[in-house]
């Protein structure tokens, strides 16, 4: 365990110290926000706020778990793999939006992506697993597709999420550090990857945190996405993950139902503003009050997964 916290601690010491540094790289490089013009007007003043925070701290996650493989240490390739390979897909939508405007690439190209880059970080993850997930077969025809659905499904929900200072950032530390230090299986490469992650991330919160100096992007978290999966897939545990990454799950169903019912009433709504942090947001909560609730949320939904996950072991 201590040397679980020393990880935390240098990966969180090394980029406190270079995103200063970092942040006003992406000023210089002119990576402000575009801010959605339907957003609260609280939010309009974030504009140019510089984006593409994520690429630091995927960097360093990733440097983690490239040392702790070369350490001898087993299982960092599927979460390493999901980091860069969702990261990537990330960095181009951010450039997209920066050159094009606020839309970015359209979905309709950016989901068969998402899914065609999911597939080999989904045979990693099955592979290190030895084909087995708790309540499920080990028929790969079944695994695999499901994999490839929790990972695309895990990147868009914390994009999704991505929508208000602190908030992401502090709902994926929590799934994170839950699922490589409190949920058995973890192999010591997965550890480091994951660890690594939380340190960087944390560091990353002192400059998100409202008001925010610095935005993850979709670099960000798309790759967080694909790795959280990722590392749920490899230590058999793809079924578990909705309710490790709860808050996650419900930002995304606030968006689905939202639209679905949308269109089909002739344009009434289920709820003010979706991701349903804005509808808090119109009640009056403060971007601090929400972030801090639903990482209470996030942080009960994760402890809940973690005595399932023993009962099964």
């Amino acid at each position: 365990m201590i040397l679980d916290l020393g990880t935390v601690v240098i990966a969180a010491a090394i980029t406190t110290v270079i995103y200063p540094a970092f942040i006003r790289t992406l000023r210089r490089w002119k990576a402000g926000q575009v801010i959605q013009a339907e957003l609260p007007e609280s939010h309009q003043k974030k504009a140019g706020t510089p984006t593409g925070g994520g690429i630091l701290f995927v960097a360093v996650a990733v440097v983690g778990g490239i040392s702790g493989a070369l350490a001898g240490h087993a299982g960092a390739l599927p979460a390493v793999g999901g980091l860069v390979l969702g990261g990537l897909i990330g960095f181009a939508d951010d450039r997209s939006k920066l050159q094009v405007g606020a839309r970015g690439i359209p979905a309709r190209a950016k989901f068969p992506i998402q899914i065609l880059i999911a597939i080999p970080v989904a045979w990693l993850a099955l592979q290190q697993s030895g084909w087995h997930q708790a309540f499920l077969p080990s028929n790969p025809w079944i695994l695999w597709p499901l994999a490839v659905i929790a990972i695309v499904g895990a990147a868009n929900a914390v994009n999704i999420t991505d929508g208000m200072d602190g908030l992401a950032g502090g709902l994926a530390v929590i799934a994170i550090a839950v699922l490589v230090l409190l949920i058995p299986g973890a192999p010591a490469g997965e550890k480091a990857v994951g660890l690594a992650l939380c340190g960087a991330l944390i560091a990353f919160l002192i400059f998100n945190r409202y008001p925010a100096q610095v935005f993850m992007g979709d670099t960000g978290s798309l790759a967080i996405g694909f790795a959280l999966a990722a590392m749920a897939i490899q230590q058999g545990f793809v079924l578990l993950l909705p309710l490790i990454a709860l808050v996650f799950v419900l930002e995304t169903l606030s968006v689905i139902i939202q639209v679905a019912y949308f269109k089909a009433s002739g344009g009434r709504r289920v709820f003010k503003m979706t991701p349903i942090h804005y509808t808090f947001h119109h009640e009056g909560w403060s971007e601090n009050r929400i972030a801090l609730s639903f990482w209470g949320a996030g942080l009960v939904s994760a402890l809940a997964a973690v005595g399932i996950a023993r009962l099964l072991i």
